[in-house]
């Protein structure tokens, strides 16, 4: 079955150098960007785009499916191997970035505590800042 571009949980997104990518958030169709599973336990209808900000440029068309698509699981094992390969070194980048986070606390002194104002950089959006949120993304699995 094609990708199912009606479904809640498709997304495309391209990039400012051209680059589109079309995924399933689920992670679910081991075959994308040009098939869903036929039987997919988790596809739901998409019933309204909220707060979503459309481009003027047309999206570009799906490319052409490889020959041995559904005959060969060898695209999918690669895909997996390098999702793997991206998700064994998150840990260790979001560690890098607390790390230069806290040695540039230190830098800045005693001074620079408590000085946050309103919005901008210094704010609280509750999100907990980068690291917190690639923390949670990676822990949860999502």
């Amino acid at each position: 079955m094609p990708m199912r571009q009606d479904c809640k949980y498709f997304e495309s997104r391209t990039y400012p150098n051209g680059e589109t990518v079309r995924k399933c958030d689920l992670d679910l169709a081991p075959e994308a960007p040009w098939r869903c599973p036929d039987d997919c336990p988790k596809y739901t209808r998409r019933l309204a785009d909220v707060n979503w900000s459309y481009g003027s440029l047309v999206t570009p068309e799906t490319p052409p499916e490889p020959e041995s698509l559904g005959s060969d699981d060898s695209i999918g094992a690669l895909l997996d191997a390098a999702e793997d390969i991206v998700n064994a070194a998150a840990p260790d980048v979001i560690a890098e970035v607390e790390a230069e986070r806290r040695k540039r606390r230190r830098a800045r002194g005693p001074k620079a505590k408590g000085k946050k104002g309103k919005g901008g950089r210094g704010s609280s959006s509750g999100g907990g800042g980068l690291g917190e949120r690639f923390r949670r993304r990676y822990r949860d699995g999502g």
